[in-house]
């Protein structure tokens, strides 16, 4: 399928999404949102893809939304456009997302960042939420997602001030897994990929969803919604084989199921 603001590619066990409009700092149109969530839901379908990377370019992960397309825009006509419903469709992949962040991640740039599951930057990156700087605020899971990060009191500062922060001050934070000098970032978000690509994928599945699902309930709800994942794991032949593999001390083949 071809896409206007996307360029996709695939290596063995996961894919890599570009976004392409780096004339505005690959700001998130309606468009390129659009296409991105029909790429995430048809790539989740597919068994050779194990892991996704999504990334822009050295300048730019995500610049922000696209001011130009809300400038005008009513209260009302911002309901009716729903919007943020994409947003809820990208949290529902199934398949690990990394981020493969250098340059800007700022506004919706960073909440994208923020939906995935592991992030990988740069030394370049700037990371942050500045809303306020143009009379609004985060929309699209910065003040929640942001706050479950990093703290309160961290999340206020970058909420309230709009100041973005370093890639080594988002490090210290834990809103990224490693930060590496820009000529690597995307091949260490690859390498990354590869690792997780490698591991039994009904597991990878199950294990993704139980810890999200920690930020949906409460301890007792989620080691409930732990310890049936892990049983139902029990149910595949993965399971099996991995088990096997190991006693017998050898590299497990999965199957997927």
């Amino acid at each position: 399928m071809a896409y206007e603001h996307l360029l996709i590619t695939k290596e063995s066990g996961y894919a890599l999404i570009q976004f392409n409009r780096p004339d505005v700092l690959n700001a998130l149109n309606i468009k390129l949102m659009t296409e991105l969530v029909d790429a995430l839901e048809e790539l989740d379908k597919e068994t050779e893809v194990r892991c996704i990377i999504l990334t822009g370019n050295e300048k730019a992960f995500a610049a922000g939304a696209d001011i130009k397309e809300m400038a005008n825009t009513s209260a009302m006509e911002m309901l009716q456009r729903d919007q943020f419903a994409r947003w809820d469709r990208i949290r529902k992949i199934k398949k690990p997302l990394i981020a493969a962040v250098s340059g800007f991640a700022l506004g919706g740039g960073c909440e994208l960042m923020m939906t995935c599951d592991l992030v990988i930057a740069s030394e370049t990156a700037k990371i942050g939420q500045p809303e306020i700087n143009i009379g609004v605020m985060p929309g699209a899971g910065g003040t929640q997602r942001l706050t479950r990060a990093v703290g309160k009191v961290k999340a206020m500062e970058m909420v309230l001030t709009g100041r973005p922060i370093s890639a080594q001050e988002a490090l210290q934070w834990g809103l990224v897994n490693k930060v590496v000098p820009v000529e690597y970032y995307l091949q260490e978000a690859k390498e990354l990929a590869k690792e997780i690509a490698s591991k039994a994928p009904m597991a990878v599945k199950l294990a993704k969803e139980s810890v999200l699902k920690a930020f949906d309930t409460t301890i007792e709800g989620g080691l409930e919604f732990e310890r049936k994942n892990f049983y139902l794991l029990f149910s595949s032949e993965d399971q099996k084989e991995g088990m096997k593999a190991f006693i017998e001390k050898r590299k497990p083949e999965w199957k997927g199921k």
